[in-house]
């Protein structure tokens, strides 16, 4: 069984933070976001045999790096309220062997439109400056 004690200095190790409560929003008060965020999890799952399965990583987190496409179309992150993570979380959730939210009902595009946005834009650039270097 593990405490909740043992989580947190699990978070603390991991983050390098000392003030850290039961309740603490990992994402929000302890600023572990993008990638951190997603790492810590990835350790998380990986050191306690969670099954993540059905683990949503937008409702928890947001994406590292700019996001140009996201002008135009919001990513899957921005369109769903965010549900916090906290030590008393990742300690229930390894008491239970699983990821146990019941995540509320929402729909996502089938494809990431912004991503593809992201993706003309680096191809443009990219042949701009081909062509420059050519000259």
């Amino acid at each position: 069984m593990v405490t909740t004690e043992e989580m947190i200095s699990f978070v603390q190790e991991y983050i390098g933070v000392d003030e850290v409560k039961p309740e603490t929003d990992i994402f929000s008060e302890l600023r572990c976001t993008g990638d951190d965020f997603d790492e810590l999890i990835e350790k998380y799952a990986k050191k306690y045999s969670v099954d993540m399965s059905s683990y949503l990583w937008y409702f928890h987190a947001d994406e590292e790096g700019q996001n140009f496409g996201s002008v135009f179309f919001r990513p899957p992150y921005e369109r769903v309220k965010r549900i916090p993570v906290t030590p008393q979380m990742l300690a229930d959730f390894v008491n239970e062997g699983k990821w146990n939210i019941n995540y509320p009902s929402h729909k996502l595009p089938k494809r990431r439109i912004d991503l593809f946005i992201n993706l003309v834009l680096i191809l443009v650039v990219l042949f701009f400056l081909i062509k420059s270097c050519i000259k």
